[in-house]
């Protein structure tokens, strides 16, 4: 079957720049032609499914199917970026720093986020120890995003954050979904990733966006 690059994002529910990047790479299996992205359904199934995504094609008229089912960690962390170097010398300079990154969402959205993420903080800290947190608001945005995100933020220098553990973080995961059931179920999936040594250890070397999705794709294997 031919496709265009939009159809098989949709697809896979993926970002486009994610998909062009791994077909130059040579990591999925679609191969691109003059008259567009060519692959084989079974094939493309079976590898959707090996790495936790989810496969469909889109629906006639270009109409994309309302968002019901929880998505696993891999498409919602390529959504949301990963950054490394994020300035700041405290909670609220990092997150300022790294809500600014977030280009998917409006300038007034990212003002809320950030008001949101404060609030947060000022409750409990979102440290969760090992030099990991992962700010979130309480509730869903004033007006949610279409698809939930996680932003993957590398600190440039580690930053006290009151963690359970009284380690400074050098690692946010900020997250931001579209309904309280989304962001118990990914919450739930990343801490599984963090609580294991070996994952945080691959984080202190601060991968790239590549090498992050492979190991979460890794990860998730296990849960699922």
């Amino acid at each position: 079957m031919t496709l265009t690059i939009n159809e098989v994002a949709r697809c896979l529910n993926l970002p486009i720049n994610t998909i062009e990047r791994w077909v130059r790479q040579g990591r999925i299996p679609i191969q691109k032609t003059a008259d567009g992205y060519i692959y084989k359904k079974s094939v493309l199934k079976k590898w959707a499914a090996d790495h936790n995504l989810n496969f469909s094609l889109p629906e006639k008229g270009g109409q994309k199917e309302p968002e019901s089912r929880l998505e696993n960690l891999l498409p919602v962390m390529a959504r949301g970026g990963v950054f490394h170097n994020i300035p700041g010398n405290d909670v609220k300079t990092v997150l300022k720093a790294a809500v600014e990154n977030m280009s998917c969402l409006s300038q007034d959205d990212r003002k809320e986020l950030y008001e949101r993420l404060l609030e947060r903080e000022e409750l409990t800290s979102t440290g969760i120890g090992k030099g990991v947190a992962m700010p979130h608001p309480r509730s869903p945005l004033s007006v949610p995003p279409k698809e939930p995100l996680i932003t993957t933020c590398f600190l440039e220098n580690p930053v006290e954050f009151y963690a359970v553990d009284d380690k400074p973080v050098f690692v946010m995961f900020i997250l931001v979904s579209t309904s309280t059931k989304m962001h118990l179920h990914l919450l739930s999936r990343l801490a599984f990733c963090v609580r294991d040594s070996s994952f945080v250890d691959f984080l202190k070397t601060s991968p790239n966006s590549d090498d992050l999705l492979s190991k979460i794709a890794d990860f998730e294997k296990k849960l699922d």
